[in-house]
């Protein structure tokens, strides 16, 4: 378990200084040791991460939040023109199958896709996913957890459908903008000014979902949308983290500023929050109904494909009001 020698080591490394425009910069961060963060505090075997806040109770508490019935659909159209990180594709083939010779005439048709399923779109990320060195969540070791078929733990067939509180932090309100610019950093500052503003308090289990407006890129602007992206910083991942949510998701690429401040780091959110501390990412949300309608507390539904040893997946969350 971490302690607060390391957690008070940890604050000191990951130090923000105030820039001459006043906005605040993480500036350094080095991961914990294994000692420090494993076992985690759901036990040394465990696979699941904050998807064992999944219990009955926390799916009557979000459905009690349902008060009209509607269905806001928060995943991207899936297709070839969407935007796509680094080498990864989405090609669809069709495939059409002959005409039975039945009196009936029954024809049938299919598709062939050649995809990172589990990295495209809008996406859930499972803890296969990141890794600190060779060690994963929980401090399973890369070269025994990976096969040619998958992974032998901490695949996303474990996770299993999430049923949970959803919470909108809207940041691009906060500021008074329709998005944040390419490279704003949300500071914890940021985040608890706007739950003030919303009136809302986060609970452990929770899905606390961001949005920055940059979203409106998608599709329109994909050279852009992948290149940078406004989100959370080291200290708000930390400050989330202890929270204790079921996941974290925004309407970027990747839920965290990047690239980060600090050129020496890459993507240092995605292992705060998989690798250390086992919450699940959301990327690529679709929140611009969210936000113009202003549904800031729903219920939000979601399961990941079952994709046996799977490092993530392609979803299509709903948030219900």
């Amino acid at each position: 378990m971490r302690t607060v020698t390391n957690l008070v080591l940890s604050c000191l490394l990951a130090c923000t200084v105030f820039l001459a425009s006043g906005k605040v910069q993480a500036q350094t961060w080095q991961p914990p040791t294994e000692a420090a963060r494993c076992p985690t505090k759901w036990g040394a075997n465990d696979q699941r991460g904050s998807g064992n806040h999944m219990k009955p109770e926390t799916v009557l508490h979000a459905l009690k939040l349902v008060q009209t019935g509607e269905v806001i659909e928060l995943g991207q159209v899936l297709s070839s023109t969407m935007p796509f990180f680094g080498t990864r594709r989405f090609d669809v083939h069709t495939k059409r199958t002959f005409m039975n010779p039945q009196t009936n005439r029954r024809g049938s048709n299919e598709e062939l896709v050649v995809s990172e399923i589990g990295q495209v779109g809008t996406q859930f990320d499972g803890f296969a996913h990141q890794t600190i060195g060779d060690s994963l969540y929980n401090c399973f070791k890369l070269g025994d957890a990976a096969t040619r078929n998958g992974f032998e733990k901490l695949g996303v067939e474990n996770v299993g459908a999430l049923i949970t509180r959803g919470v909108l932090i809207d940041i691009a309100a906060l500021k008074g903008v329709e998005m944040l610019p390419d490279n704003y950093e949300i500071t914890v500052q940021d985040i608890e000014q706007a739950l003030a503003r919303q009136k809302l308090k986060l609970q452990p289990g929770d899905a606390v979902i961001i949005h920055t407006g940059y979203g409106k890129l998608w599709g329109k602007d994909n050279a852009r949308y992948v290149k940078a992206s406004p989100g959370i910083g080291v200290a708000a991942a930390e400050w989330l983290a202890k929270q204790d949510p079921m996941l974290v998701g925004a309407d970027n690429s990747s839920v965290e500023i990047s690239p980060n401040p600090d050129p020496k780091l890459s993507l240092p959110i995605h292992q705060i929050m998989l690798v250390i501390n086992g919450i699940h990412l959301l990327e690529n949300l679709k929140l611009d109904q969210l936000a113009a309608q202003r549904v800031q507390e729903f219920a939000l539904i979601l399961q990941p494909l079952k994709i046996q040893g799977g490092t993530g997946s392609t979803v299509a969350p709903i948030a219900l009001r």
